[in-house]
């Protein structure tokens, strides 16, 4: 049987010697919920930040005025701002960040329902990655945070 990702998350991150951070906006704390599920993920997971509103982004994790205003919270640049902010913030070695718009309601035609930035941050460079579910809210929350697992893991092992 396969292992959990955040397991193999958490197993990369001891190996390296990294500690991670995440910033979460659409997915509310379910990603940091999910990696605290693991036994002694204290030895690694040095917290995260739930900015769910614009102010938040820009007080807690020094996401641009001028970002948001022109390219929007759920944007490839916001989702770098918040993993470079977080990162700092947390004086952490490798950070996950993820805005996205989980539904019902609020997307246009530009950003629909289940759009989802997500983003990591490491010694070894910066990823970004787009995606746009079609699940309920509950359903795309939960794969942006699989997502984004899956994003950090990848940003560990460039290096390992």
């Amino acid at each position: 049987m396969k292992k959990k990702l955040e397991i193999r998350v958490g197993e990369a991150l001891q190996k390296k010697g990294w500690k991670l951070a995440v910033a979460e906006s659409c997915t509310g704390g379910l990603l940091g919920h999910r990696i605290t599920s693991v036994p002694g993920s204290s030895d690694y997971f040095l917290g995260g930040i739930i900015a769910y509103s614009n102010i938040a982004k820009g007080r807690l994790l020094d996401v641009r005025s001028s970002t948001l205003a022109n390219h929007g919270a759920v944007s490839r640049e916001t989702s770098l701002e918040m993993a470079r902010g977080v990162c700092r913030a947390m004086g952490a070695d490798v950070s996950v960040s993820v805005t996205g718009i989980a539904g019902p309601s609020g997307g246009t035609t530009e950003k629909p329902v289940g759009l989802a930035w997500i983003a990591a941050c490491s010694p070894q460079g910066e990823w970004s990655e787009r995606y746009i579910w079609s699940g309920d809210r509950a359903q795309n929350k939960e794969h942006s945070a699989t997502a984004a697992l899956a994003l950090v893991l990848k940003a560990i092992e460039e290096v390992l």
